[in-house]
């Protein structure tokens, strides 16, 4: 079987394929993965980064070549590739800079007779599963940091982009990094099923929270570790003293950058009443003002959805609402017919037994809703399934800090300040995933913490 290669913003181009991973090619795989971890593990951090310094480079000198592939293959603008292949690898290169300092060894007790320490050890074959929305970031990132701690790989890209992860396969392979260390495989759903139920020791999935779900199950069964990062209903509560003019851009761009398919994007804005008229106008204003088009174009600033079953669940979430008595301020339409656009859509009288409010809505479309108490505003904030991230508007450091510890989810934002960072933890509560990825903890879990005691008196 093939997984072909399709032009996002044109979906009868067919920019090629690629064979899908067979059964037979993913036990070898696993095989050659336990292998190459023999060798990989025993290797010193410091060899292992060396090595992977080299990795780094060649994607970095191919920069180009990927961004180009993120937005034929996916449909973000080629701005937003660019920046997602930049941002990728600064996260990279922070983890190769930084991970020996975090994970040397730690002494937690030492006397005249013994030693206590604790080590961060390598777990063994890691399965890294990934999405398409940030094809490029949360296959790599995932996989540099896993390999660093000398972890080996078996890498599964989101299948809507073959064509980007045979480049990645091809730049990889190009490399000194040792055989087996890090493999792609190519397929979607069955594919992954049939990877994750192999002999490995770890799975890492970026992605929906029904598969997350599964995947779970999965793990248990196997009683290994899972890091999961799933969906998202981002609550962003604007207080009746926010700064409007300051935060109004960024707001939107927090639920419409790549064109609302992002798991941690703003899902459910929540106005206080003396200001939801003016921010639904201005950005209504902004919203109209997106220029629709090839992605390719550096003028176009919202390209298409990524495939037809995306855009298809969107619009019948927004006609759920539409038939609940939910109002269209602007958008609501396919600017472009046949093809996956879809115009930035802002949603009035949202009830809480709609579809926009209580599923993830992973696209262009921002049911905003109105509160006239902050204990209202909390409540409807937690009211989800998903705990991934959030944002508050104030220019009160102390309602953001007092509202912030009481808003159920793994990351608070305040303003417009972002809390995506390499140096942080990135992660839900609730159904929005399990540990950490990112920073000095996402490192760590993807170790065995090893607890060695020495005798000091031989």
């Amino acid at each position: 079987m093939k997984l072909i290669s399709r032009n996002a913003a044109k979906q009868s181009e067919i920019f090629g394929s690629v064979e899908e991973t067979t059964e037979e090619e993913i036990k070898d795989m696993v095989n050659l993965a336990h292998d190459a971890y023999d060798d990989w593990s025993l290797r010193s951090m410091s060899e292992r980064i060396t090595i992977l310094r080299e990795v780094y480079d060649v994607l970095s000198e191919n920069s180009s070549r990927l961004a180009e592939l993120i937005t034929k293959e996916m449909g973000k603008p080629i701005t937003l590739a660019e920046n997602e292949v930049k941002d990728t690898l600064k996260h990279i290169l922070w983890g190769l800079d930084n991970a020996e300092e975090l994970l040397k060894p730690e002494i937690t007790y030492e006397d005249d007779e013994q030693m206590q320490k604790v080590v961060y050890a390598p777990r063994g074959v890691s399965v890294v599963i990934s999405p398409f929305n940030f094809p490029f970031s949360l296959s790599c990132d995932l996989a540099f940091k896993n390999m660093i701690v000398g972890n080996t790989v078996i890498n599964k890209p989101d299948p809507n982009l073959p064509l980007l992860t045979e480049l990645l396969d091809k730049l990889f392979r190009s490399t000194n990094l040792p055989k087996g260390v890090q493999q792609f495989v190519y397929g979607g759903r069955e594919i992954g099923d049939i990877l994750v139920n192999q002999d490995i020791n770890m799975i890492c999935f970026t992605g929906n929270t029904k598969t997350g779900e599964h995947l779970y199950r999965v793990a248990a069964e196997k009683m290994i570790p899972i890091l999961m990062e799933l969906g998202g209903s981002a609550p962003g509560i604007v207080l009746e003293d926010a700064d409007i003019d300051k935060v109004i851009k960024g707001m939107y761009g927090k639920k419409f950058s790549t064109m609302g398919q992002l798991c941690h994007a703003l899902k459910r804005l929540i106005v206080h009443e003396s200001l939801f008229d003016d921010v639904v106008n201005r950005l209504k204003e902004i919203a109209e003002s997106q220029v629709i088009g090839d992605p390719m174009d550096r003028d176009t600033t919202m390209g298409p959805l990524v495939n037809e079953a995306q855009l298809s669940k969107l619009m019948e979430q927004l006609e759920d609402a539409k038939n609940k008595g939910a109002k269209v301020i602007c958008g609501g339409n396919r600017p472009i017919n046949g093809e996956n656009y879809f115009e930035a859509t802002i949603v009035t009288n949202v009830a809480r037994d709609m579809r926009i409010w209580n599923e993830e809505v992973f696209g262009p479309v921002l049911p905003v809703v109105s509160f006239k108490t902050e204990e209202e505003a909390i409540e409807l904030a937690n009211d989800t399934i998903y705990g991934l991230g959030s944002y508050i508007y104030t220019t009160d450091v102390k309602k953001f800090e007092r509202i912030g510890k009481r808003i159920n989810t793994g990351m608070v934002g305040f303003n417009n300040v972002a809390y995506s960072a390499p140096y942080n933890p990135f992660g839900g509560t609730k159904r929005s995933g399990i540990g950490r990825t990112r920073g000095k903890w996402g490192l760590m879990y993807l170790c065995d913490i090893k607890t060695i005691s020495y005798d000091k008196t031989v």
